[in-house]
Formats: C-alpha cells, structure tokens, sequence
C-alpha cells in the first residue's frame, strides 16, 4: 500500500449564516478557494468544523455537499473519532466511503486512556476499516498522548495505517517516529506554526487550519520545504507565523473564521460554546490582512 498522505491538508470549517444554518454557498465558495490555492487535500468533518454541534443529518448533508463540490480534484479524507471505540468503529461500518480516501481519527479525549488502551483503541479501528487511517495525537485538547513507542508499533502493525498527524509539539517524539517508521507511514504536522521546522527533520506535511484562508502561500510554504528549497520556504514561513499566531491566540476555529470574514468568503459564526473571538484580536487580524494585501 503505497503512501497518499503528504503536502498540505485543510481541516476545513464549516460556515454558518446568522440565522445559525450551515451555510452552503459559504462552503462552496471555500472549498474552491482552497483547492485553487494548491493545497493537496481536504479533511472533512475534523474537529475544526464544530463537528461535535452538527446533527447527524447535518454531517450527511455536509459530507455530501464537499464530495459533489470537490469531485475528483482532491482527495477528502473523513474525520471520525471519538472517545467510544465501539461507536467510532459503528461510525465507520455505517458510513458510505465511497468517495473517501482515508480516515483521520483522533485519540480518544477525557477518558485518558494508557499506552495499551490507546494501541487497543487505533487497532480496533484499524482491523475493521477497509480505508487508509491517519492518528491524529494533539494532547493539548485530548489529554492523552499517543508515544512514539506506542504510534510505531500501530504503524509496523497495520498497513492500513498510513501517517499521523502529530500536534504534540514534543520534537523529540516527533523525530523518534520519522526515524523509526516504516515506509508506508507519514509523518504530518498537526501545528500551523511548526510546520516548516517539522519538515526539516522528516515530516511530510501538515493538516492545517491556517490554510483555510491562506491556501497559497502556506501550501507553497509546505511544497517549496519537501523540495528542500527552504530560503523560499523560510520566508513564506515568516510571513505567515504572526497571522498563525493570532489565528489561535482566542480559541480555534474562531481565529480563521475572523479572517475568513474579512477576506469575504465566508461569516464569522459559530456555534456555542464556540464564540467569536475578541475585539482585540478581531482587529490584530484584520491589520495583518490589511498588511498581506498591502
């Protein structure tokens, strides 16, 4: 099984109008600005679209929408994971992959689980999926953080499991699992602004926000860094780390949905307990589009 996961990803957000609907001419017009912008593929129904506060008829109508609207531009991959291993494997056997490409699943949050029940979780999944898996470990908002012991010995195990997406910002687990992986298996970077350091010690790319509302340049960032042409990549980098600062400084996916909405392509709303970020950001985030379009 050969590797599909590298280059840039966009966990995508999902728009709301202000009556509080999912807006899809808003979701129209941000899947083309992504993918014209280079980026490589999509994540669907990841944990920066406010999954948790769309029904279940609302995700099958989201889903479906992004599949008509990529077609086969780039490929989707579906975010589906939780902290109930069964429900997550009933999520997979009852959900029409069709026209997806893989899976990324989070590690399971609150519950806290050890080394042995995270490896008995991903390997539950893995056995019953008959599509390409990416971990997802962000331990800032799981509580648990998936070892580079336990993350390799899933990746030598199952072929199915192709990359994982690692936000948890500790570099020396990150290039224990670049050292140590199998050929199959990538490593993507989980954080906007670690990226390009990632990728110099081996990652091959990132699932990220910031592209959103960036998809040029951080895309071009990302594929400049694989081609080792890191002074062009260095720069991109640059311009771009105090706009990915500002982006999470209050709460995600606040931050791109702000930018979004300057950059009119779609409107701030969230839904609760998400809430719009803060005036004084609101205002650092329109200065600094102000600046990039200077």
């Amino acid at each position: 099984m050969s590797t599909l996961y590298n280059g840039t990803g966009v966990a995508i957000v999902t728009p709301f109008d202000k009556h509080n609907k999912v807006d899809f001419v808003a979701l129209e017009k941000l899947l083309n600005h992504i993918i014209v912008g280079g980026i490589d593929f999509i994540v669907a129904m990841g944990t920066t679209s406010e999954a948790v506060t769309l029904s279940e008829t609302e995700k099958k109508e989201v889903l479906s929408f992004i599949i008509r609207i990529v077609g086969k531009r780039v490929p989707i991959v579906l975010g589906i994971g939780g902290n109930n291993t069964q429900q997550v494997i009933d999520t997979v056997k009852n959900t029409d992959l069709t026209n997806i490409s893989g899976i990324l699943s989070v590690a399971p949050y609150y519950n806290k689980p050890n080394q042995r029940g995270l490896y008995e979780h991903f390997s539950a999944i893995a056995n019953k999926a008959h599509k390409p898996i990416i971990l997802y470990n962000v331990p800032g908002r799981t509580c648990s953080n998936i070892s580079a012991k336990t993350t390799l010995k899933l990746a030598n195990e199952f072929e199915n499991i192709m990359a994982i997406k690692e936000a948890s910002g500790d570099f020396s687990q990150i290039m224990e699992i670049v050292h140590h992986k199998p050929a199959h298996f990538n490593v993507l970077s989980g954080d906007d602004a670690l990226t390009l350091p990632m990728i110099s010690v081996g990652a091959k790319g990132v699932i990220s926000v910031t592209a959103n509302a960036f998809p040029k340049a951080f895309s071009d960032m990302v594929r400049h860094a694989l081609k080792g042409a890191y002074s062009e990549a260095v720069d991109l980098h640059y311009s771009l780390l105090e706009m990915i600062e500002q982006l999470f400084a209050d709460g995600n996916p606040a931050g791109v949905k702000k930018a979004l909405s300057v950059l009119h392509i779609i409107d701030e709303n969230l839904r609760l307990p998400l809430v719009k970020v803060n005036d004084d950001v609101a205002l650092k985030i329109e200065n600094l589009i102000q600046k990039m379009e200077d």
